[in-house]
Order: structure tokens, then C-alpha cells, then sequence
């Protein structure tokens, strides 16, 4: 339901006798068929029956007619007259081939029409093989949508399929186009000598970059410098991307549509072609980058007493990994380990200031799966936040911070400059409620005098549970209860930082919001600022794509789970109650983190069990067992369905008791 917001409404006039009201929005479509095109400022959404899909497909957005008003209730009904933007066009599934006909069955949960494929697009696909097909065209006058085969994938290529299938599910193209790709070629990374003339030379400052491991792609650098008045100056340093991606060009587009790169297990659909994000715009060490810089100066006392921002031409001395930087902070040892130390306790002072204003600290954990050579998962590791994560962590939450500071005080026309800021709304109370008596039962106190009072009692409870079982319980309840952060014109701060002013800048090679914000700041700079009507529509776009690529990468994690436990069936592990539900309680392993569902009908040969909501428990009516949100139980895999990205788990009551109600 999340791409409510991304839909318009618009009203035409009078065919005839009688009014005729046609809506823009998004058609969702059940397991059972029956469509909903869900539409903004709508209280209900609009019925619309499969024989009215006029070719739509789920997440499509459509224009739809409405043909019926419900009496008494008001509900509407209506057909689909447009397709406005489809969300999908490659499809996964299963080939039937035969003399003359072929036809695509897609692996889809919800109704969807086979596919009609020419014999000359079948690419070399057989009877039963795996496909990825493109959706080519689909005549309204006939209902046989057509295709062609992009992709064969042998039974040891299915990984390959499903994260592709995933991605694709999502909207987001599985590749650049001939045009993007050449655009992007036809691009030089020589810079000119009048091009180093309008910018900042930062090439003699010490200047380096810290990324994981296997980073490709090096969008923020750091320079230190002391200056003449004893005062140091650091610089955040972000790949000036916007130099490269102009707008209106074919890869801007592209870059737009996308509006981030989509992390997955074993890969990258990165929004920038190769050549920019790891080549031109990559801050590799020993080579001139063009930059766009926020810097400060810092007196004695830490204390940030002026900022820069602009474009800078930058020479990085260094390529740190997180790991090389974490042994410099343990040993106090290393290459310009003065320089680390001294960032480290600055950055640590930021970070206090920043949970004393009222930022909260969620710490969630972050599943890193170990795959063999065919992507298979052999191991899972949990990647921890440590000091030296929180040093780059906090210089760019800064920058980003003044950045939207600035943004915030320039006026056109007496009106604040249209400006993607990064926004965050104070918790929900309907939500926050249940948390509060659930974590009070626990024993946790909680103080919701003010918004700020609510923050700090978050961060006393995340405190006070670590290394409990119920840590990540309650870890993981904490967020749900919060708001989800989106991109805005319309500035209410972000609760969750604890800033009145924040936006994205720092990241441009992976989020298309920083390209937007490093053009507007650039204007800003140049003394034209720029006025863009179409802001806040492009805002909406940008946070509906981030919803998709998260929901992306979580069903890729899925899927890595469920592969990584097959291995597992009929084995017992202990977990840790992590949801409940009238139909079950779901479990989340100890040791790998893998989660799955203990189904009610399961539970029904040992009792009767109801949801008791308040608790977020599940109660056996006889015996008065009972199953709490947090309780360490152990489980056996059962099953594990890949199609599905399903783990069905038994409670193993022989190994563990559940508590009882007293």
C-alpha cells in the first residue's frame, strides 16, 4: 500500500447527461484476481474487476473511469482506460514449447496472463527451460500479451533467475540501455585546465577514503588540515556526480527513473552505468577527482566555527578499508594515525551531542551472508557498527545536516527555495502505544512527556536490553513503531536524528535526491537558485523507489535464508520469538538469524492458542501455555520453499517450554 503517495488525482467534465469522474493511481491486484486502484485522497479504493484490467498489471499506474457508486456505502467501481507508466515489463517463469507454439507461464503468486513468444524470439529457449521474458507488446484489441525470451538459465543459473525476477518485480531494470551505455563511454575523465580554475584545489591536503572491503565504487573522502590560525579544517568530499550527469541527457533519465542502486546478497543494479559510478566518479587513491566539498573549521574546543561549501578538485592520498581504520583506532598505530585519532574523538563528541538532542539509537543488526563461487550461501556473519564506522558515519550525518541548514534560509520571491530535504515524523501514537506497555511490562520505562523525553527513553531501553534475549525483540518493535524517513520539499525535520534541517548529499552515486540536492546547491552558490515546480513530485518518486529497492533487498535476503537453511531440514536450533500472530508466531534463529513461521495449526495438537494482542503473545486456552514476543524457544526446520522465500518452523516442545500465565 505504500504507493499511495505516488498516485495523482484528477477530475475531467460532463460526457452527456450525466458526470464522468476519471482518477489516477496505482492498481493493485489480489490473489484472487479482483483489482484495487488505489488512488490519493481517496478514502476507498477503486474496485475494478478483472474483465476492466485493459492490460494492466499489478503496480502499474493507470487512469480509470468510474463505471458504478455503491449505494449506502459509497464504495466506487471502475475500468482501467489507461496505462499511464507500467511497473514491469521482464517477467521470471517457465517455457511451454511446442511445433509451432510457444507460450511463457510466469512464476507469479498473483493472476497474470501467459505470454505469447515468436518462434524467432525465443532466443534458443526449449519446452520447460527458465526464462526471463520482456513484455513487447500487448494490442488492447486482443488479450494474447507478446514477448521475447531475454535469458535462458540452466537449473544451476536459478539464483541468477530469482534475483533478476526479484529486481524486476520491484520495476527496476536489469540493464542500461545502448544509449545510456554509450552516453556514458562517449564521457572523458580528462579534466581541464579551465575546468580546475572554477573550483577549490584541495590536491596538496591530505585527503583519504574509508570503505568496506569490497567497495567499487568511493563516493566520500576526508581531508585534514591545520590551519594559519591554529584552527583544522575537515573536508567531507562527495564525487561530483551532477559535473558528469546533466539534466535532460539520456543517462540522467535513467539515473531518475531508477533513483537508487539496489543492493542485493551477491550484487549490485547500480543507478549509474559502471563507467561513471567506478570509474569517473569513483575517489580512487592517486588520481585528480573533481568534488563537491562541505567543510569546517574547528577551533580548539571542537567546536565547528565556519563552514565552506563548493566544488573542489581533490587527489586522495589513501584507499583505508573500514577494518584498517578500526586496528589504527585499536592500536593507535598506522598510517596518519594522529590525523584518525584526533577525527575519532571529534566524531564521537558529534555523535553525544547528537543523542543528547534527542536522536535516537537504534543499533539493528545488519546479516551478511558467505557465498561459494555459484552464490550459494555457506555462512552468515553479522556485520557490527564500530568506531570506525561511526567516525564517517557522523561527518556525513554533518554535512548533510548544514548542507539542508543553508538550504533552509534562502528565499525565492519571499518563499523558502524548493529543496529535497530528508524528513522523519514523530512516532505514531496508535503505534507507539502498545510498544510503550509491552517494554513497561519488561520492566522499561518510558517518559512521553515530550517527543524528546520518548527519544531518550528509546535510548535508555536499547541500553539497558543489550546482550538480553529481548534486545533485538525489542530493537525490532522500536522501529516498526516508528515513521518511515522520506523525501519532502515540505521540511519537518528528522525525529529520528534529532535534526531540524537534514537532506541527502553525500551519496549522489547511488541516490538520484543528492544529484537533485548538489544542482540546487550549486544554483544556490551561483546566485541563480534554482526554482523547481516539479520538486515535490520528484521527492515522491524518489522515496516510492527506495521503498521498492528495501523491499528488494529484503526478499533477496529471504531467499538467502531459506537457500542457507535447506541444508538444515528436520534440524533443531534455538531462536528467539521475533512476531506472533492469530495464525502463528514467527521465530528467528540464534545463531544464523534466519526466520521463520511456527504455524497455529502446528501449535494445535499441544492447544488452542489465541492472540492476546496487548501482550504480543499467543495463550494456550487450556493449559495456560504461552508464547511471548522476546521468549528463547527452540524450533526444527521443516520446510523451506524457495519459490515462496518460505521457512516453516515446529516448536520443539521436547527442547523448550514456553512460559505459562500466571
Amino acid at each position: 500500500m505504500g504507493t499511495k503517495k505516488n498516485t495523482k488525482k484528477t477530475k475531467t467534465t460532463t460526457k452527456h447527461t450525466h458526470l464522468v469522474t476519471t482518477y489516477k493511481g496505482v492498481l493493485d491486484i489480489a490473489k484472487s484476481g479482483m483489482g484495487f486502484v488505489m488512488v490519493q485522497g481517496l478514502e476507498n479504493d477503486i474496485l475494478i474487476f478483472p474483465n476492466d484490467f485493459n492490460t494492466a498489471l499489478k503496480g502499474d499506474e493507470v487512469s480509470v473511469k468510474i463505471t458504478k457508486i455503491r449505494q449506502g456505502s459509497g464504495k466506487k467501481e471502475g475500468k482501467v482506460l489507461e496505462i499511464l507508466k507500467r511497473k514491469q515489463v521482464s517477467f521470471a517463469g517457465t517455457m511451454q514449447v511446442k511445433e509451432r507454439t510457444a507460450f511463457f507461464i510466469p512464476s507469479s503468486v498473483f493472476p497474470m496472463p501467459d505470454i505469447y513468444i515468436p518462434m524467432n524470439k525465443l532466443n534458443g529457449a526449449k519446452d520447460n527451460d527458465r526464462v526471463m521474458v520482456q513484455l513487447i507488446k500487448w494490442e488492447k484489441s486482443t488479450r494474447k500479451p507478446e514477448g521475447e525470451v531475454l535469458k535462458v538459465f540452466t537449473p544451476e543459473q536459478e539464483n541468477d533467475l530469482a534475483m533478476q525476477s526479484i529486481v524486476a518485480e520491484a520495476g527496476f531494470s536489469l540493464s542500461f540501455s545502448d544509449e545510456v551505455i554509450a552516453f556514458a563511454k562517449s564521457l572523458t575523465e580528462k579534466i581541464e585546465a579551465t575546468e580546475v580554475a572554477k573550483r577549490k584545489d584541495y590536491r596538496k591536503v591530505l585527503t583519504f577514503t574509508i570503505d568496506p572491503v569490497d567497495a567499487k565504487d568511493f563516493d566520500d573522502a576526508i581531508s585534514y588540515q591545520k590551519l594559519a590560525n591554529g584552527n583544522l579544517e575537515i573536508g567531507v568530499h562527495i564525487a561530483d556526480v551532477s559535473h558528469f550527469v546533466q539534466p535532460g541527457t539520456a543517462v540522467d533519465k535513467e539515473a531518475y527513473e531508477r533513483a537508487t542502486s539496489v543492493y542485493l546478497p551477491d550484487r549490485v543494479y547500480p543507478m549509474l552505468p559502471e563507467r561513471i559510478s567506478n570509474e569517473l566518479c569513483s575517489l580512487r587513491p592517486k588520481e585528480d577527482k573533481l568534488t563537491f566539498s562541505a567543510c569546517f573549521e574547528v577551533d580548539a574546543h571542537g567546536k565547528i566555527v565556519a563552514t565552506w561549501f563548493g566544488k573542489t578538485i581533490i587527489h586522495s592520498d589513501r584507499r583505508f578499508t573500514y577494518e584498517q581504520v578500526q586496528e589504527i583506532i585499536d592500536t593507535k598505530l598506522g598510517d596518519h594515525s594522529n590525523e584518525i585519532l584526533w577525527l575519532l574523538d571529534w566524531t564521537q563528541k558529534l555523535r553525544k551531542a547528537r543523542f543528547d538532542n534527542g536522536a535516537i539509537n537504534f543499533s539493528s543488526q545488519e546479516v551478511r551472508f558467505t557465498l561459494d563461487e555459484k552464490g550459494k550461501p555457506t555462512g552468515i556473519t553479522i556485520k557490527e557498527s564500530k568506531e570506525s564506522h561511526q567516525l564517517i558515519e557522523e561527518l556525513m550525518l554533518k554535512a548533510n545536516q548544514l548542507i539542508a541548514q543553508k538550504m533552509g534560509q534562502v528565499k525565492i520571491k519571499k518563499e523558502p527555495i524548493p529543496f529535497p530535504y530528508r524528513v522523519h515524523d514523530q512516532p505514531n501514537e496508535e503505534k507507539l502505544n502498545p510498544f510503550i506497555s509491552f517494554a513497561k511490562k519488561h520492566g522499561y520505562p518510558f517518559d512521553i512527556s515530550t517527543p524528546t523525553h520518548i527519544a531518550h527513553s528509546f535510548n535508555d531501553l536499547m541500553l539497558a536490553s543489550k546482550g538480553k534475549p529481548e534486545q533485538h525483540v525489542m530493537e525490532q518493535l522500536g522501529i516498526r513503531t516508528m515513521a518511515k524517513a522520506v523525501y519532502t520539499s515540505n521540511n519537518i525535520g528528522h525525529y529520528g536524528l534529532g535534526f531540524e534541517h537534514y537532506c541527502h548529499f553525500t551519496s549522489p552515486i547511488r541516490r538520484y535526491p543528492d544529484i537533485l540536492v548538489h544542482r540546487i546547491v550549486q544554483s544556490v552558490l551561483l546566485d541563480h537558485p534554482m526554482n523547481d515546480s516539479d520538486l515535490e513530485q520528484k521527492c515522491v518518486h524518489c522515496s516510492e523507489r527506495e521503498r521498492a529497492a528495501m523491499e528488494s533487498e529484503r526478499a533477496a535476503n529471504k531467499y538467502k535464508q531459506v537457500e542457507f537453511m535447506r541444508d538444515y531440514l528436520g534440524q533443531s536450533f534455538e531462536g528467539i520469538i521475533s512476531g506472533v500472530s492469530s495464525f502463528g508466531f514467527w521465530v528467528e534463529t540464534i545463531e544464523h538469524k534466519c526466520e521463520g513461521l511456527v504455524s497455529i495449526t502446528g501449535l494445535s495438537k499441544f492447544d488452542d492458542f489465541r492472540l492476546v494482542e496487548s501482550d504480543y503473545a499467543l495463550v494456550g486456552m487450556r493449559s495456560g501455555r504461552k508464547f511471548n514476543m522476546g521468549d528463547k524457544v527452540t524450533i526444527k526446520v521443516v520446510a523451506a520453499n524457495l519459490e515462496k522465500r518460505q521457512l516453516d518452523y515446529e516448536w520443539d516442545s521436547v527442547k523448550s517450554t514456553p512460559a505459562v500465565v500466571k
